[in-house]
């Protein structure tokens, strides 16, 4: 749908030898506001000791229906993980650098601001 689909509508039809129309009907189409994506990380801030684990959230503020992920590093074009978390275990100094997360609800995609992940 767009937004000039809005209006009033009917729909008629021949019914024995007479034409009929329904009552008409008002469709009012809204825009949808952008996905707005932000991001997170435990430990907090993204600094983590070399070794140990680093979770990084991405959420969608007032999203409903299904949302689809994606997870990017820096210079990396791998795909990282398809959820609405990433988790990194045993870290190490290769995991360090900007991650950020990509949804899509199928009509809009959205990304979040980078996160600089630092290994300590």
């Amino acid at each position: 749908l767009r937004l000039n689909h809005s209006g009033r509508y009917s729909c008629g039809g021949q019914v024995v030898s007479q034409w009929r129309e329904s009552e008409r009907v008002t469709v009012t189409v809204h825009r949808v506001p952008p996905l707005r994506v932000s991001l997170s990380a435990q430990p907090p801030g993204g600094q983590v000791a070399l070794g140990d684990r680093l979770v990084l959230s991405c959420a969608v503020a007032t999203r409903a229906g299904p949302l689809s992920f994606s997870w990017h590093q820096e210079g990396s074009g791998e795909l990282l993980g398809t959820g609405p978390l990433l988790e990194l275990h045993h870290v190490g100094d290769n995991d360090s650098g900007q991650y950020w997360c990509r949804v899509s609800d199928g009509d809009s995609m959205a990304e979040s601001d980078t996160l600089n992940v630092t290994i300590l």
